[in-house]
């Protein structure tokens, strides 16, 4: 029932088609063993899971699609402000790499709200020190793409599952995005 469609939102979002998702990705109640105080999203990107810490001593775990390798962000921040079926922008220097992106960039006025979008029903905008990170957690109709790094480095999680995070997070929560524990040592 959690991944029914949702027939009452701004643009109609379809049933998640669960056969493309690992049951380990679909949004559970788990202990919070994070460490990190209620109220915090907490980002494990090596597990591809999200986790929202409740004053309970338990947390919502969500799985989530990562940035591609070379995409990642990692530290500490806040969500500054979220928004339901945001317009999208994307970065100049995406549009660099992916000249294709041009009609959407910052000064052509972005991508209009709707399904299509990449950000999709939800996005949660990622501020570190009072600076747009340019990171976003936001939803996807891509399920394929949970558990997976393909991102530019946002967090996406399934639609169903970012309207439920929207509905629990107020702006100016405390994120910790855990860097790699896989990466490459420097030389």
């Amino acid at each position: 029932m959690m991944y029914d469609a949702m027939p009452n939102e701004q643009f109609f979002v379809p049933a998640v088609d669960v056969s493309k998702v690992d049951p380990a990705f679909w949004r559970r109640e788990v202990p919070n063993t994070t460490n990190e105080p209620a109220g915090t999203l907490v980002v494990d990107t090596d597990a591809k899971y999200l986790f929202f810490t409740q004053a309970d001593g338990s947390a919502m775990r969500y799985g989530i699609g990562v940035g591609r390798e070379g995409f990642s962000w990692s530290g500490r921040a806040r969500v500054q402000y979220k928004r339901k079926w945001p317009k999208w922008t994307p970065p100049d220097e995406m549009v660099a790499r992916q000249p294709e992106l041009e009609p959407y960039s910052i000064a052509n006025g972005g991508m209009p709200p709707g399904l299509e979008n990449p950000l999709s029903a939800r996005a949660l905008y990622i501020f570190q020190d009072g600076k747009d990170t340019l990171y976003r957690l936001h939803g996807t109709h891509q399920e394929w793409s949970i558990g997976k790094a393909v991102s530019s480095g946002c967090i996406r999680l399934l639609n169903q599952d970012v309207i439920d995070l929207y509905d629990r997070v107020p702006d100016g929560t405390p994120i910790v995005v855990l860097p790699s524990r896989t990466a490459p040592l420097a030389v």
